[in-house]
């Protein structure tokens, strides 16, 4: 209700959200699960990406209208941002992506900042584009995840050395790590987190992400990489399954049909 994906399937213990008929989130009832500590390894925020600016001002209105908390904004230069946090404070960004063409260059790396959102324009754009709207539109997903490490340099090495991501940006104790130069598909930050071993089992917050191989060629290709680093990742329904550093499992798969 606050922010507008619908029901894509499930089960009592298991609800599958999304836009579009697409599904983008999976939360799953664990009863005994122990409440997380925001110092460990685990989610810092998933970002659900609109495809328009007049489709963020339509959701910020109905926001507004709601008197929904707000944790942030930003405008990042490649985007623009707001951040929230969900009943069980898992972080929450919805964003919109700037044109590609005009995103900033330096040397190879995007550069990305925290200036102040136009929150007028965002809105005008959107009431020129019709009413108020919660419903996250076609064509929404997740842009990137961006997690709480123990160790940014570990995380660098592994999503580079081991998964094959290029660094985007680094700074101020975060890495921001793409494939095919987009802004950032990983990011992962020790602001609140540094020095965090393992994630622990048996807690609330993230259970684990998935990322999209381009191809059935790419996903073999990083199967080959990893195997040949000794991380042998495990295979079920041609998907990939393996941890990062700190314990947090990510499964890789081509776009289901």
């Amino acid at each position: 209700h606050v922010i507008g994906l619908e029901r894509t399937g499930g089960t009592p213990d298991r609800l599958e959200l999304g836009a579009g008929g697409v599904t983008l989130l999976i939360l799953e009832r664990r009863p005994s699960a122990e409440p997380e500590s925001g110092r460990s390894a685990g989610l810092f925020h998933t970002a659900f990406v609109l495809p328009t600016r007049a489709g963020l001002g339509r959701w910020l209105a109905a926001a507004m209208d709601a008197d929904t908390r707000f944790a942030g904004a930003a405008d990042h230069l490649v985007s623009e941002a707001l951040y929230l946090n969900d009943p069980e404070h898992n972080g929450i960004e919805i964003s919109r992506d700037g044109p590609r063409a005009e995103w900033p260059m330096n040397g190879g790396r995007v550069a990305m900042r925290n200036d102040p959102l136009d929150r007028d324009g965002i809105l005008a754009a959107g009431r020129a584009a019709g009413e108020p709207q919660t419903r996250m539109p076609d064509g929404t997903r997740v842009g990137h995840i961006h997690l709480r490490t123990g160790d940014v340099a570990a995380s660098e090495a592994f999503f580079v050395e081991a998964m094959g991501l290029d660094v985007m940006q680094t700074y101020d104790a975060a890495v921001f790590l793409s494939s095919g130069g987009y802004h950032h598909h990983v990011a992962a930050n020790v602001w609140r987190s540094a020095g965090a071993g393992p994630r622990p089992k048996g807690t609330t917050g993230l259970l684990g992400f998935e990322m999209i191989a381009r191809d059935a060629d790419t996903l073999d290709g990083l199967k080959a990489r990893l195997d040949a680093k000794g991380l042998s990742p495990a295979t079920q329904d041609g998907a990939l399954r393996i941890a990062d550093p700190f314990g947090i499992p990510i499964t890789v798969r081509t776009a289901r049909p």
